[in-house]
């Protein structure tokens, strides 16, 4: 059997072309370009080459592509650093924005060092560039703004990481602290984070030392943010950490608006829970909409807010919110506390009372009903009382049998034993209150309804934490150089906004167009919002395979885009030839 010539119309199929000199490479391409041409809009490899240039000329990967090569990895791969050179090998050169000669060069050290370069460069002016260039090029608006923080744990001692200076730049204090993973067995940095509105875009970001507190860390995030959009009128939305003298007298004093929710320490709450058990507030209907998950069997979903009279106590408008689902999980939750309370109190009554019962110490017993309250929250509506009894037992002085002139040692100790009331009335007040919380804002021409409204955007910025920590995987860490970590989130941020601009894109384009929905989920079932996630798992089997003949390329077999590829590149107005650049 002899090998087919080597011209182009040979069919490589044909077993005939499996002979001597033949070879058939396979490229993966991946999403990867469809995210260039994001990274391309961006301007992103310009702005890295300007901030993190490369002057050592023994660097055979810039700094620059190797931080690209860095973020295109945790977009589609998330493999660790020392695994890079094997992702990099399994692509397209070209799709890492490498040529060959500069992929053999990837690798943890090349990587590594790219890091170190990109700790030492000036990240909050490259930030404030990557994100100004997102405003201009992706019409991206910063009229409202919401800031949360979240916890990352690492595994490591860091004995070093002291908030020490590395090369003149203060690396991050990773320490223990109240960790929102419930990990307090390890170590952790903060994470600072800012989106917008439109779309939830990542807008500002940085590290803060783990023990740090949240509602120290608004005053700074707010004024690089006044740098970052070039003004100081855009709404500032916080959790109650937000709530503070400094942080919100900060923001006014700035020129400043800011929406916050008022926790539960204020007089103001308690005032308005007082009036409340005597008074039947006039509520403004904002929503009124059947359920979220169960629309045939679940309970209407109803949102009302109420402008109260009296101002807060530094003269700002307070807006009360009731929500009907609200009321139904807090009442919920109290009664499952309280049941579960009580039955922990009851077997802790069959303990005392059992015949072998260590617990023989009044104080003892009240540091575990302290524990069963602090662990239930239920400590407002029960009352325990901690009881002694004498319990004496007769036995004889000499063996033998018992007869009448048998003598008796009486032997006298303590028991204890529990009794526990509830106070009903105590649990009638704060059912009269369920579901309701104040809003507290500095910018009075908001009207109530615009105040809940932009309240109820803020946890879209929980769903960027969620996909850090599950899709990104940033957790646990297991770098042992700080000031790598640190340039490590500042990657992982930039993944973040690729992500969410993709998003937001493919969004607006099929509310622009009229589609509802795109079967992207498997089984072609579809979804109304897209995520990034799935528009990326759309394109994860795109290949391009290369036929050879002798080490000469006799054909190069692009990608086939199927119809729902095709729709989905036109809708974020992605070019077909990114799949086919040689067609």
């Amino acid at each position: 059997m002899t090998p087919p010539s080597t011209c182009p119309e040979t069919d490589p199929l044909d077993p005939a072309a499996r002979g001597p000199g033949w070879a058939l490479r396979t490229e993966r391409l991946g999403p990867l370009p469809l995210l260039n041409h994001v990274l391309e809009r961006l301007g992103l490899r310009s702005l890295l080459e300007r901030f993190v240039p490369t002057a050592n000329p023994r660097c055979r990967l810039p700094y620059a592509l190797g931080i690209g090569v860095l973020l295109r990895s945790i977009l589609v791969e998330r493999e660790p650093i020392y695994r890079q050179q094997e992702t990099v090998e399994t692509f397209a050169p070209e799709a890492f924005g490498l040529d060959p000669e500069r992929a053999r060069c990837v690798g943890d050290d090349a990587i590594g060092h790219a890091l170190d370069r990109l700790f030492d460069a000036d990240r909050g002016s490259l930030l404030t560039e990557v994100v100004v260039a997102a405003g201009q090029r992706f019409e991206v608006t910063f009229e409202e703004l919401h800031n949360d923080s979240t916890t990352v744990r690492l595994s490591g001692q860091y004995p070093a990481a002291r908030g020490r200076s590395i090369r003149g730049r203060r690396a991050p204090f990773i320490t223990y602290g109240h960790s929102k993973e419930r990990r307090g067995d390890l170590k952790q940095l903060l994470l600072v984070l800012t989106t917008t509105r439109d779309g939830a875009i990542p807008a500002q970001f940085r590290c803060e030392a783990g023990n740090a507190s949240d509602s120290r860390t608004h005053e700074e995030t707010w004024d690089t943010l006044c740098h970052v959009t070039g003004k100081h009128d855009f709404l500032y939305v916080g959790d109650s950490k937000l709530c503070s003298a400094e942080a919100m007298g900060h923001i006014a004093r700035g020129g400043g608006r800011f929406l916050t929710v008022m926790p539960r320490n204020r007089h103001e709450d308690r005032e308005f829970r007082e009036w409340i058990q005597t008074h039947e507030p006039p509520w403004e209907i904002v929503w009124d909409r059947e359920h979220p998950r169960r629309r045939r069997t679940g309970a209407r979903e109803r949102w009302c807010v109420l402008r109260h009279p009296v101002p807060s106590r530094e003269g700002w408008p307070v807006t009360w919110v009731w929500s009907s689902l609200l009321t139904l999980r807090q009442g919920q939750s109290r009664r499952e506390r309280l049941t579960r309370a009580i039955q922990e109190l009851e077997d802790l009554a069959k303990k005392l009372a059992g015949p072998r019962c260590r617990l023989r110490s009044r104080v003892k017993i009240l540091l575990r009903v302290e524990r069963i309250f602090e662990r239930r929250k239920v400590e407002r509506y029960l009352a325990v009382r901690v009881l002694a009894a004498q319990e004496h037992l007769f036995r004889q002085v000499k063996p033998g049998r018992p007869g009448p002139n048998t003598h008796y040692k009486r032997k006298t100790r303590k028991r204890w034993r529990l009794e526990w009331t509830l106070d009903n009335k105590k649990i009638a007040y704060d059912a009269k209150s369920d579901g309701m919380y104040p809003l507290l804002t500095n910018d009075p021409t908001l009207t109530p309804g615009q105040v809940l409204q932009a309240h109820k955007r803020q946890p879209s910025i929980e769903k960027r934490f969620e996909q850090t920590k599950t899709v990104f995987e940033i957790a646990p860490v297991l770098l042992k150089n700080e000031g790598r970590i640190e340039a490590l989130f500042f990657v992982y941020f930039l993944a973040l906004l690729v992500q969410a601009l993709l998003e937001r894109e493919l969004r607006r384009a099929m509310q622009r167009t009229g589609i509802e929905e795109l079967p992207l989920y498997p089984e072609e079932r579809t979804s109304r919002r897209p995520t990034a996630e799935q528009i990326l798992r759309l394109f994860s089997l795109a290949q391009r395979h290369t036929l050879f003949h002798d080490g000469k390329e006799v054909r190069v077999f692009e990608p086939e885009l199927t119809d729902l590829q095709r729709q989905v590149l036109h809708l974020l107005s992605v070019p077909e030839k990114v799949y086919t650049p040689r067609g």
